[in-house]
Parts: C-alpha cells; sequence; structure tokens
C-alpha cells in the first residue's frame, strides 16, 4: 500500500505541511553558525503509514526511513545543520533491553563528537517514556537530548509528527536545553524524561507530567523554560552501560482486588532478579501476596513497592514496613519507570540501603 502511492511520500508529507503553516512559521536564517543536531530514528508512529489521509488507527509503525523524516520538513534546515541516522526501525512495544543499550551507546558516542550539539531521537509512544528515562540515566553528556514522536501517522491528513519533529530539532539545538536532561518534546511542551508518561491512549496531548508539570513551552520557533528537573541526570548519573551486552532481568507484578501469587512465583522461577509490585493505593499489598514477596526477598530478589495510581510518593513504611521487610520504594516513579532504574542499580549493586538512596536520587 505504502508502494503505491501517486507521488513520493516526501512531496506528500511537504504539501501538508505547508498547508497547516509549518514553512511559514520558520525564522530566517540567524547570522552565524547553525547548531549540529543529529537526528537517530527508531520507528515508531511519527514514522508510520496509513491506508488514507483520514486513517489515525489501525496504520502501519515504523514505515519512513530517517532520510523520509528530514527530506519532509526542508524548514529543519534553517534550524540547524541536520543529519541523520536509523538504528532501530520498531514499533516501539517491541523495544528491548538489548535495543536500549544500543541506542544509548550510539547517543554518547554522537554527542561526544565535538561538530554535534544535541540530539533528537524520533521514537513510538508506547514505551518513549521508559526509553527517555533510560537515556537520562546513561546518557553522560549535557548536551541536549530530545525525544520526539506522534500520535498520528505521517500520512495523516493532520499528522503532528511534522510539527513536533521541528520543534524537536530547535530545542536539541538550543543553549537553553544544555544540562536539562533528556527531554521530551510532543504537542508545543517540553517535559523531563524522568517524569513524563503518556496519559491517552490516541490524542495529541497525551504525553504529561501529571501534577507536577511541564518544564516549558515550544513558542515561536524557541523554548521557554518554567521550571527544571532537580533529580540527578545525565551527566551525574554514576550508571555507565558502555560495555555492557545484558541488563537483570526485572519485572512488574500488578496489584488489584482479589490478587493472587501467581505471577509473582512465575516470575521468580524464570529468574527475576528484582520486582517492581505495583500496588493499589500506596503500594498496599494484599494478604494473598505478602508471603510470596517476603518468600522472594529471601531468596535475593529485590522488591520495590510502586503504585499503580500514577501520582504521589510511595511512602516507605507507610503501608508495609519496609525496614523490617527489606524492601525499596519508588518514590514517585511509576512501575514502568521503577523498572529502568532496578535494572540499572542491580548493576551496582544489591544492598537494598543503596538502592533505596538511588531511588531517592535519580
Amino acid at each position: 500500500m505504502f508502494a503505491k502511492r501517486s507521488r513520493p511520500l516526501a512531496s506528500t508529507l511537504l504539501a501538508a505541511f505547508c498547508s497547516f503553516g509549518l514553512l511559514a512559521a520558520a525564522p530566517a536564517l540567524a547570522a552565524g553558525k547553525l547548531p549540529h543536531v543529529v537526528i537517530l530514528a527508531t520507528g515508531g508512529t511519527i514514522a508510520g503509514t496509513g491506508a488514507s489521509s483520514t486513517t489515525t488507527v489501525g496504520y502501519t509503525a515504523a514505515k519512513v526511513g530517517v532520510d523520509g523524516l528530514i527530506a519532509a520538513v526542508p524548514e529543519l534546515q534553517k534550524v540547524a545543520h541536520v543529519t541523520g541516522e536509523q538504528p532501530l526501525q520498531i514499533a516501539s512495544e517491541n523495544i528491548t533491553n538489548a535495543d536500549w543499550l544500543k541506542l544509548s551507546k550510539r547517543v554518547n558516542e554522537v554527542l561526544a563528537r565535538p561538530d554535534v550539539d544535541g540530539v533528537v531521537i524520533t521514537h513510538g509512544t508506547d514505551t518513549l517514556e521508559e526509553t527517555a528515562y533510560f537515556l537520562d540515566l546513561t546518557v553522560h553528556s549535557d548536551k541536549p537530548v530530545v525525544i520526539v514522536g506522534a500520535m498520528r501517522p505521517s500520512t495523516a491528513i493532520s499528522a503532528d509528527g511534522p510539527i513536533n519533529l521541528y520543534n524537536a530539532v530547535i530545542l536539541a539545538g538550543s543553549k537553553e536545553a544544555v544540562g536539562k536532561g533528556v527531554l521530551v518534546a510532543m504537542n508545543d511542551q517540553i517535559n523531563a524524561g524522568r517524569e513524563v508518561t503518556k496519559t491517552n491512549t490516541s490524542t495529541a496531548d497525551t504525553f504529561k507530567t501529571p501534577e507536577l508539570g511541564m518544564l516549558g513551552y515550544m513558542q515561536d520557533n524557541a523554548p521557554h523554560f518554567y521550571r527544571l528537573p532537580l533529580r540527578k541526570h545525565t551527566s551525574q548519573s554514576p550508571f555507565d552501560v558502555s560495555h555492557m551486552t545484558s541488563l537483570p532481568q526485572v519485572d512488574i507484578i500488578y496489584g488489584y482486588g482479589n490478587d493472587n501469587r501467581i505471577a509473582l512465583d512465575a516470575f521468580v522461577k524464570a529468574g527475576s532478579k528484582g520486582i517492581i509490585y505495583a500496588g493499589v493505593g500506596d503500594g498496599s499489598i494484599s494478604d494473598a501476596l505478602k508471603p510470596a514477596l517476603q518468600e522472594a526477598r529471601k531468596q535475593g530478589v529485590i522488591i520495590v513497592r510502586s503504585s499503580r495510581v500514577g501520582n504521589g510518593i510511595v511512602a516507605r513504611n507507610g503501608e508495609a514496613n519496609d525496614d523490617k521487610l527489606d524492601y525499596v520504594v519508588s518514590d514517585t516513579l511509576n512501575p514502568q519507570k521503577a523498572r529502568i532504574l532496578l535494572m540499572l542499580a542491580l548493576t551496582k549493586t544489591h544492598d537494598t540501603k543503596k538502592i533505596q538512596q538511588m531511588f531517592y536520587t535519580y
């Protein structure tokens, strides 16, 4: 279906982008050298195609390559010197630990080049927040890293990918983004990689930072920051994956009414080194699950109490005697991000006191 289009995709997208005014919005070429921004494309909806211009669900992700993405937004060349690579080409629900390691190593390599000012990563939205946090902990550079995606495929009549990519390149090349960790730029908003999450299955404004709030806006071809991410990240992070080929197995179990120990026992039997418990409320544990978690901990499995709620701090020694049981709490990290941090923590230590401090630091 993609091959049967009557004109090249780049031309089709270019016409669409002109229709909503992206080209007119580009600033005039400023005096001096443009920043060099490298786009690392990994697939996702931003590179997806549909059967028609009104197809916004049921499309095929990860069809357009990085060259097509760049060519479809020619005004990128007025705001940065843009080059591109294609380290992955997947729908992001398929991302693996190995993919994260590969991507982190490549980002570090690219940012180590003196001629590169920043990196943009195009990514599917399903696991975008996890990749953002993984890179926030493993990229050791103050240069901007901006992750961007789209909620509508590139062929849709109101595709959001072009303006998102345009803003991401401006942000990645800006002085304002230096030292602020991995950023997510979508829907004219800037969010911190540690804190942002996907909140809606389909709308363009899905990426938000509940309660804590976004960092700022993209407006008039420039970033406007109003707050800073205060947890340590990137150049302040101790997690070095440069020589790693794998990560410890960490799994997530979900708390719910009438839950049981079946999933937990299966994960432990399969070799889990850590379990994230996405508990009800403040990480509360049912009587049915308490013995299984305690047994797993006695076998050396690290237990982290998180919450399925999506907001707030999981209180240590609140809904469980964490000191006595030797558990860790996730602070404000949601379960999927707690898993990222625990995997990396386990590459350095199995001491729960040290791991707890990491959850309060990063």
